[in-house]
């Protein structure tokens, strides 16, 4: 019994942290975001409700620095002020904006942003549960072989799913007549609106490289007779 107390423990850890996790993000978006308010963009996701056959899609504003999108793990869908300045100062498009809140509503439609919750702090449960049993066979460098292991595990399932938002978003972008040349644009330029990756080896990385997201959009362009 004693040996599977390190696994018990880490599984009872992991719902804990789970049920913190979910709180305080909501928490936290509650506190620092707002509504959307900008006609161009209201007109362009009205194109996107229509073609999902829903009265509106909200998207709000979060009020943080770095470029990014967001789906909260209760569905809602985030644009950060950093993103949402670089739309206003003329460095995106709206259509591509409007790009990113599709590929986001992909997340929240294919399950991914509440399983990435889930999978958030099973993956610390399974780091820490995996970390006792290495420490005890290689003492020294277990751990380490155990945070290793959980982040290319993570980084690789992380990547799947931007891939299937991609398609998703495409998709649905197609459906709704606004194209996925905004789609392909938007990804010329994310290198240099998120200051690149940090250089970090490429199975680490949770997002796919920017010329394979690129690829597998003009893939689908071809396979959809789209240019």
């Amino acid at each position: 019994m004693l040996k599977f107390t390190p696994i018990l423990l880490a599984i009872i850890w992991a719902y804990v942290m789970v049920r913190f996790s979910t709180w305080r993000t909501a928490r936290e978006l509650d506190a620092k975001s707002n509504p959307l308010c900008d006609p161009k963009l209201e007109a362009l996701t009205s194109r996107l409700a229509q073609a999902l056959e829903v009265p509106k899609i909200k998207v709000n504003i979060y009020e943080v620095a770095p470029v990014n999108g967001l789906a909260a793990p209760d569905g809602r869908i985030f644009i950060t002020r950093g993103f949402f300045d670089k739309y206003l100062k003329g460095d995106v498009t709206g259509e591509e904006l409007t790009s990113v809140i599709a590929h986001e509503l992909g997340h929240v439609a294919l399950g991914h942003s509440r399983r990435r919750m889930i999978d958030f702090s099973g993956q610390n449960a399974i780091r820490t549960a995996l970390g006792m049993v290495l420490g005890r066979v290689l003492p020294g460098v277990g751990y380490y072989l155990a945070n290793l292991l959980t982040t290319m595990l993570a980084a690789r399932l992380s990547r799947q799913d931007e891939y299937e938002a991609d398609a998703y978003a495409s998709a649905l972008l197609v459906k709704s007549g606004i194209g996925l040349a905004a789609q392909k644009s938007l990804f010329v330029k994310l290198d240099a609106l998120t200051k690149g990756g940090g250089g970090q080896m490429a199975w680490l990385l949770s997002h796919p490289k920017t010329h394979e997201r690129i690829k597998a959009i003009e893939a689908r362009e071809v396979a959809w007779g789209q240019h």
